[in-house]
Order: C-alpha cells, then sequence, then structure tokens
C-alpha cells in the first residue's frame, strides 16, 4: 500500500509563529483520516499543505508521489477534491448548482467561456445524485440552504474524480438533522471501493462519519497522537489535544466527548 501523503519533519512559519512544528504524518491508500484538534491547532494549515495550495517552510511534503517545489501544481490540484469554506466564499451565488460542480472540470469557480461536454454533465448530475440534491441542479448557489450548499461543495470537490479528498469541517454550522443526513452521505461514500484516501477536518467527535479508519490529534501546531481510530481516540490523548479532562464514548459506530465532572467522576 503506497503513500498517498507524506509528511516529512514538516514546519510552517508566519510573522515568526510556527503554525505547524515538525510534523511526520503519512496517509496511505484506502485510509480515512480524521483530524480533529481546537481552534489554533494547526488543522487548517495542514490541509492548505495537503491540498497544494500552502509551501511547507521546512521539510517535505509529498502528495500523490509529487513533492511540493519541484512539481507544478496546477498540473497536481485537480487530482485532490477540496471542499472550504473559502471555495464556498467565492462561488458565484448566481451560479447554477450544475454549475458549480461542473466548473471543477476546468478548476475555475464560475462560469466563463469554458466548453463542457456531455460526459461532464452526466458526471456532475451523477454527483449531484450521490450527494442528494439532483433535484437542486438548476437552482441557484445563493438560493440554498447550509445544509444543501455542503452537499454540493462535496460533489464538486468529486467532480475530478480525486486520488484525494479533503473536507475541511463539512457539518459545521448545521442543525443535528442536516449534520446526521450529511454524515450518513459520507459514510456511504467513503465505504464505496472506489472512494480516494480521505481527510476531514473537524472540532467535533461526533462529527466523525462512520467509516473513518484514523486520527491525527493536534494542539498549537503539533501532534498529539496519531493512529486508527479504535486505539488512538482516548480519554488521554483527546483531554492533552483540548487541554481539558474529557472523556470519549463509542457506541454503534460513533463518537462523543464530555468533560468530566465532579458528580460523574464519584459515580
Amino acid at each position: 500500500m503506497s503513500d498517498v501523503l507524506h509528511f516529512d519533519q514538516v514546519s510552517v512559519v508566519r510573522s515568526g509563529k510556527k503554525l505547524v512544528d515538525t510534523i511526520s504524518w503519512d496517509v496511505a491508500e484506502g485510509e480515512r483520516w480524521v483530524l480533529l484538534g481546537p481552534n489554533g491547532a494547526g488543522k487548517t494549515t495542514l490541509l492548505n499543505l495537503a491540498s497544494a495550495h500552502l509551501h511547507p517552510t521546512s521539510g517535505t511534503v509529498s502528495i500523490l508521489d509529487e513533492t511540493l517545489g519541484m512539481v507544478d501544481v496546477f498540473e497536481l490540484r485537480p487530482r485532490i477534491g477540496l471542499s472550504t469554506v473559502a471555495i464556498a466564499d467565492r462561488i458565484p451565488r448566481e451560479e447554477t448548482v450544475q454549475d458549480v460542480v461542473r466548473t471543477a472540470a476546468y478548476g475555475v469557480v464560475g462560469r466563463w467561456k469554458e466548453e463542457y461536454d456531455p460526459l461532464d454533465d452526466e458526471r456532475a448530475r451523477q454527483l449531484l445524485w450521490r450527494l442528494g440534491v439532483l433535484p437542486l441542479a438548476e437552482r441557484t448557489f445563493g438560493t440554498l440552504s447550509e445544509g444543501e450548499r455542503k452537499r454540493v461543495q462535496i460533489a464538486r470537490a468529486l467532480m475530478t474524480d480525486p486520488e484525494l479528498l479533503l473536507l475541511d469541517e463539512p457539518s459545521a454550522g448545521l442543525d443535528l438533522g442536516g449534520r446526521e443526513s450529511l454524515l450518513g452521505s459520507l459514510t456511504e461514500l467513503v465505504s464505496a471501493p472506489s472512494a480516494p484516501a480521505t481527510i476531514l477536518v473537524t472540532h467535533h467527535v461526533e462529527e466523525i462519519p462512520l467509516g473513518f479508519t484514523h486520527v491525527l490529534l493536534l494542539r498549537e501546531g503539533a501532534v498529539v497522537s496519531a493512529g486508527p481510530l479504535a486505539s488512538t481516540l482516548t480519554d488521554a490523548n483527546l483531554s492533552a489535544a483540548f487541554g481539558l479532562r474529557l472523556h470519549v464514548s463509542y457506541d454503534d459506530g460513533r463518537w462523543s466527548a464530555r468533560a468530566h465532572s465532579l458528580g460523574a467522576h464519584a459515580r
């Protein structure tokens, strides 16, 4: 099993501050990772490195057997599916949902003078169907609910049939029903035999879909612990990442966490 992503002693420094500090990390084919940690832990910086939108200050980042600094990132990026708030904010609100998805085939946001063939149209509609939003294909992006926008963004990230899929807080801002529905869709996506290696960023263990295999816990730009979910997402590791005594529970394939209280400790 070859590495999809390889970080070797990677650091990123901005304005004298280390955003990530000497991180080494490998993601192999077929693995589905969660990046978990508090605000400012370095999750978004790692995602920007993994998507070839940021170069390390020191260390080596290899993505899909290509090394940053030695590859044309504009050729590499189409091989990576990316869903982030930064991309969503750039999508014209008057763009139709189908165009939001199929413009990813050209790596652009917003229609201009590109020509799309029937295969592009069919691919976009198939992905919208998989994400449960095909009836919205002719709606404009600006008229969608937050949950609908999240699904459309994920469909867009899959448009180029990527070898690596990066999802930045896909269920953030959703109500309970919207979150659970989206997590169900993500479980189906990552469980498919053809699913790419996937990295999902979140602050909350409750937002980890079924089917994810590994977790990287971060605090202040450094790795607290990394490895298989079942053995790594422990009380001690999660508490160290968030700087708070936490208790982790696992039930029927889903994770939850809460702070220790005197009453709970006494029981």
